[in-house]
């Protein structure tokens, strides 16, 4: 590993443990801080994904041309600066206006998945890119327990500002990495665009899909184990954690795999959370079931080393810009469809996304690319034809 990607791994680890201390918990402050009910829960979810959704083609576009470092640095201080903003907030208004500033915060996806991909040495880009994830997902194993307990002691609030502590050092570490060479194409034969590559566009389709059925019944659960299945926020933080650890320990595993297979693998990982939120009783089982939520993180390196072999490298930070686009809309759809079931029955969520996981599986097999993956000696087939 080069001193950028331990740096970076550092940095990441550290936000993760600052996140895990108050993300988890963002859906059960809006409601017992702020007092509102599931559906309102829902739609300021929703609202948070709309300000994700906006940054993630302009932060690829801009990665691709003015470099990786700038972006990823910009990101770490608004990250900073927002959470200092929820943290003191007393009120709805100022609340959600540093949580959407943190949404916009997810245009740094691009950058960074694109700053590792270039960075990764002799590494299988799903490789390099789920260390990332799972360096991230060690922080958050250790965040919502301490969060939680932070919480239930101290105040919500206290945990946002105990997070803002320990984004300042994540930040110190981001501020040491290299900038990186911009990747250029042949002025006399430019890659193909990516709105006309149809291998791509197919897959982009896929991923919307997968993404959606993976999601559906993740936003509310939170409610779920507090509401219907009455865990103290201690034993919430437990089950968090597990999620996180198994973020961290399913992305390290699932990284090893061919990325078609692990995309494959991942999906039916999460349909076995659905099937323990929606059957199982007791707290293990529940930490059992976010463990195996870690399968959504897994699947998101998985999809984008296939897309990466689909386009050309100058068109890297655009490629995942769209696609976690396409992840940020759906989380936008998701949350108020989430919090409108919820309210009718809070049990019929989870054998629907059972559902359209199988779906997603069934479709996933069939149409997603069937590429190897290319060696770092071998342009890709896109780069062949350009």
């Amino acid at each position: 590993m080069n001193r950028n990607l331990f740096f970076i791994a550092i940095a990441l680890l550290l936000w993760g443990l600052g996140e895990g201390m108050f993300f988890n918990f963002v859906s059960i402050r809006l409601e017992t801080d702020f007092i509102l009910n599931k559906q309102q829960v829902g739609l300021a979810l929703g609202a948070f994904g709309f300000f994700m959704a906006i940054t993630h083609i302009p932060g690829g576009h801009l990665a691709d041309r003015i470099g990786r470092r700038p972006l990823l640095v910009s990101a770490w201080i608004l990250g900073v600066v927002s959470t200092l903003i929820m943290g003191l907030a007393t009120s709805l208004p100022f609340y959600l206006a540093g949580l959407f500033l943190y949404g916009v915060t997810a245009f740094v996806a691009s950058p960074l998945g694109s700053y590792v991909t270039a960075a990764r040495g002799k590494w299988e880009v799903g490789t390099a890119l789920s260390l990332t994830t799972a360096t991230f997902n060690m922080g958050m194993a250790l965040g919502p327990v301490s969060g939680g307990w932070i919480a239930e002691h101290y105040g919500m609030r206290s945990s946002y500002l105990v997070a803002f502590g320990v984004f300042v050092v994540s930040l110190l570490f981001m501020v040491f990495i290299e900038g990186q060479p911009i990747d250029k194409h042949d002025p006399e034969a430019p890659p193909q665009s990516l709105f006309n590559n149809t291998r791509f566009i197919n897959f982009l389709m896929i991923f919307a899909f997968a993404v959606f059925a993976l999601y559906l019944s993740q936003p509310l659960t939170p409610n779920f184990l507090k509401g219907v299945r009455e865990l103290t926020l201690t034993e919430t933080g437990w089950v968090f954690s597990a999620g996180a650890l198994g973020n961290s320990l399913l992305a390290l595993g699932v990284g090893r795999l061919n990325p078609r297979r692990g995309f494959l693998f991942a999906q039916v990982l999460v349909a076995f959370f659905a099937v323990l939120m929606w059957k199982g009783l007791g707290l293990p089982i529940f930490m059992l079931a976010y463990f195996l939520l870690g399968g959504f993180r897994a699947a998101r390196p998985m999809a984008m080393a296939q897309a990466r072999d689909l386009v050309h490298e100058s068109q890297m930070g655009l490629t995942y810009g769209m696609m976690e686009t396409v992840s940020a809309v759906i989380f936008i759809i998701a949350p108020p469809i989430a919090g409108y079931i919820f309210e009718k029955d809070p049990f019929f969520v989870y054998p629907l996304a059972i559902g359209l996981i199988v779906v997603s599986i069934a479709v996933s097999y069939f149409f997603s690319p069937r590429q190897p993956q290319i060696s770092d000696s071998q342009p890709s087939i896109v780069n062949q034809k350009s």
